[in-house]
């Protein structure tokens, strides 16, 4: 078995580059060559008995086990090559795998292979590089860091917002006796990424990285022993700044990088980073009582009356009281009543983005003997977040020819797997609201006023279309904005401390315990 695996790779024509040439040669070959007929292949196969194809062995040698590839049957390949006719018709692969000649030396391993009942085949094991996506370990330092600030939520809108308090501390893990840091510093920026760039494959047009916070932990080199050590750091996010968001048009993110470049010897080592992302929030403060709407659909005397609630959150259901009145009208001319009648309900959740796609330096249009202006292109999408339809669930009453109302309570809701963007509005021009549109298909029908219950389908029918403008927003639960829960500044100090009773002011020859009582101890008698 060595001396085999040693002749194969020996083999010059059984190398992996030849063969891999080979085959592409054979591959790239015209597809109008006329291929025999199968009659003809089994005269070819019964006169090439002994031999094979220069084709037929190249690809035998490529992808049989090591018994066929052997450089005897390169040799035996050539010398029989010459004798072959010129035109003889080329074997398929499992035709040259079963007719191919094969020296007796391994008529006698194939044997050995049947009786063992297995196949052996060459493999070659590639590797491309780390599966991992994170960096490699360093054995000098590593980098980590904890939160201690609540959840990044901004509350309020863009304009009112006074932010989010971003505290925290970096921990760095010295793992030798002594470790020379030569410098230890974060950074925290504002990713943007346009989905929808003004250039089309630009990385400049479609990335925009914009720096908030830079911490400098250590201006110089310092020498650190083994252990952790901790740096402290915080921020303010400004009230103006977007949350985090990936929409259909851009995405948002807030990515924080800690780098720490080690020392041995005076020469600088690769440097050990950290990088996390910050989940920021924005919750929209609205009003506990349901908005209240009017529509009228003329030429029709149908009034539609509406409370839902403005401010919906992305968990949880929400309900729209819907009434609609002037259903029914008495015609007196020809003594009958004409009712409309509810026969469908939609109700469709959409998101509307809104976002200007900035150009970079290159793309950005030059105006004429002026410098660069940055300009960009809008951007607007629609999709649909939540949707159903209704064919009952309502009641109506037609009892009265002038009181004749439907009523309906309507539960609607994000879809399970939506992928949804809350409400935002920043400076750089991105956008995203949210409507509630009801759509409700009636149909007019007939009864004389004598037999209302003989009703009659007129054919007409109208779409009674609404639109509700919500606010989707994150739940703010308990908390409350940073400078609420501040303490006071130096301003709402009053000018002077309290003064003290003057029963209270005591004699510098008495004792202080002659004046205070002690509460688990006797009481004094008093005189």
């Amino acid at each position: 078995m060595p001396h085999r695996v040693a002749n194969f790779f020996r083999a010059s024509t059984s190398s992996l580059e030849n063969q891999v040439a080979n085959l592409a040669k054979k591959t790239a070959a015209p597809s109008s060559r006329r291929r025999p007929s199968p009659r003809g292949d089994r005269d070819a196969d019964t006169h090439s008995r002994g031999s094979t194809a220069s084709g037929s062995s190249e690809r035998l040698a490529y992808s049989s086990s090591i018994d066929e590839a052997d450089a005897d049957i390169d040799t035996t390949d050539a010398h029989t090559r010459s004798r072959s006719p010129r035109h003889a018709p080329r074997p398929k692969m499992s035709e040259s795998r079963s007719s191919g000649f094969i020296p007796d030396s391994q008529h006698k391993n194939k044997d050995k292979d049947k009786d063992h009942g297995h196949h052996h085949r060459l493999s070659f094991p590639i590797h491309f590089g780390r599966s991992s996506k994170e960096p490699p370990s360093s054995p000098l330092c590593a980098v980590d860091w904890k939160l201690e600030s609540p959840p990044i939520v901004l509350y309020g809108d863009a304009e009112h917002s006074t932010g989010a308090l971003v505290s925290g501390q970096l921990f760095l893990l010295i793992k030798e006796d002594r470790v020379e840091i030569d410098s230890f510093d974060a950074t925290l920026s504002i990713h943007v990424t346009q989905k929808k760039p003004f250039a089309n494959h630009c990385t400049e047009c479609a990335h925009g990285v914009t720096e908030l916070k830079k911490w400098t932990l250590l201006p110089n080199p310092l020498v650190l022993t083994k252990g952790q050590h901790s740096f402290p750091f915080s921020v303010l996010l400004e009230g103006h700044l977007p949350a985090t968001m990936d929409g259909a048009l851009n995405s948002i993110s807030y990515q924080f990088k800690a780098e720490a470049t080690p020392k041995i010897g005076g020469a600088a080592q690769p440097p050990v980073r950290l990088e996390k992302a910050l989940d920021v929030k924005r919750s929209l403060l609205g009003s506990d009582l349901p908005h209240h709407s009017v529509r009228v659909f003329p030429p029709t005397n149908i009034k539609a009356s509406a409370h839902y609630a403005h401010i919906i959150h992305p968990i949880g259901s929400n309900t729209l009281t819907l009434r609609l009145d002037g259903i029914s009208q008495h015609n007196a001319q020809v003594g009958t009543i004409e009712y409309w009648r509810l026969k469908k309900l939609t109700w469709r959740l959409e998101e509307i983005s809104k976002t200007v796609a900035p150009a970079c330096g290159r793309h950005s249009p030059r105006l004429d003997g002026a410098a660069d202006q940055k300009k960009g292109v809008p951007r607007t999408d629609t999709r649909t977040i939540g949707e159903k339809t209704l064919f009952s669930g309502w009641k109506s009453n037609y009892m009265s020819t002038t009181d004749s109302n439907v009523e309906l309570e309507l539960e609607y809701s994000l879809a399970k797997h939506a992928k949804h963007t809350c409400d935002t509005k920043s400076r750089d021009g991105t956008e995203v609201t949210h409507q509630l549109m009801v759509e409700l298909v009636v149909s007019q029908e007939w009864a004389p006023v004598n037999r209302p219950t003989f009703v009659t389908h007129t054919g007409v029918g109208r779409i009674l279309r609404m639109h509700f403008g919500t606010v989707l927003t994150e739940r703010g639960g308990i908390g409350i904005s940073w400078d609420n829960e501040a303490p006071p500044i130096y301003q709402d100090v009053p000018p002077s401390p309290p003064a003290y009773s003057h029963a209270t002011i005591v004699d510098r020859e008495c004792s202080i315990a002659d004046v205070m009582e002690t509460l688990d101890g006797p009481s004094t008698p008093t005189t």
